[in-house]
């Protein structure tokens, strides 16, 4: 959009409603430079300031490359566009709303369709311990047997019962979900599981035997994991601060 569309977009939403706007614009656009996308499907949301029940998300029908700060959606838990020109995605709709009213702590959800985490998500084993990354979140994730959202009320209850306490999500045969305090939190577990899933693909791809690290050492990464989601850290802003300084490289217009 242009810049009297940003311009009037903010002039009535608020200076954090904005500022949240931006962050989850470049969340999109950083799914883009990754190759997270899966066209116009998957959803990322970020509850709205100050409006425990309504929350942002991408219109339905854009590309995540199309998305920018004032073309989200403002939508309530009832599933009313409260601000925005599109409809919304249903499946997305019932997965954020499931996951924000669940956690009432976390304020952003990412969910995605890659080809290393829907792979991993059909393996009965599901993510084994084989780096750092995976170690280091061990003990935040869980997992959900796969369900259709759309119009499945029980569907939506079990993905917020099954949260839980946890920051990452493996919907079996399906994807992967995280949750966050912020952008940045939500993007650092969305990164770090999808890191591990690609290495646990690539690793058995290649039929060869495979080393773990002692279990002792796991179980210490995982606690130092776990112990590290009671706070948001320095280094998940910092490296997504790294991230916006490449998207506004690359293409600032996610700030309009």
């Amino acid at each position: 959009m242009n810049k009297s569309a940003a311009q009037l977009v903010a002039s009535r939403c608020g200076a954090d409603e904005w500022e949240l706007r931006v962050q989850l614009a470049a969340c999109y656009r950083a799914f883009v430079h990754y190759g997270w996308t899966d066209s116009i499907f998957t959803h990322l949301s970020a509850r709205v300031p100050g409006q425990a029940n309504q929350y942002l998300i991408n219109p339905y029908g854009l590309l995540f490359e199309e998305v920018c700060a004032s073309n989200l959606l403002k939508v309530d838990f009832d599933g009313n566009v409260i601000d925005g020109d599109y409809p919304y995605n249903e499946a997305g709709h019932a997965i954020h709303s499931a996951m924000l009213k669940a956690r009432p702590d976390v304020n952003v959800a990412l969910h995605s369709h890659t080809r290393a985490g829907m792979a991993v998500s059909c393996m009965d084993c599901g993510l084994l311990p084989l780096t750092q990354q995976a170690n280091e979140i061990r003990d935040l994730l869980v997992y959900h047997d796969y369900g259709i959202a759309v119009g499945h009320g029980e569907e939506c209850e079990r993905l917020g019962v099954d949260i839980a306490d946890r920051w990452i999500m493996i919907m079996r045969n399906h994807g992967l979900l995280t949750v966050g305090r912020s952008v940045a939190e939500a993007f650092y577990y969305l990164y770090t599981v999808e890191s591990a899933c690609k290495v646990q693909v690539d690793v058995l791809a290649c039929r060869q035997g495979y080393v773990t690290p002692d279990p002792a050492v796991v179980d210490e990464q995982a606690y130092h994991g776990k112990q590290r989601s009671g706070d948001s850290h320095d280094y998940m802003q910092l490296a997504w601060d790294a991230v916006l300084r490449l998207l506004d490289k690359k293409d600032p217009s996610f700030r309009d």
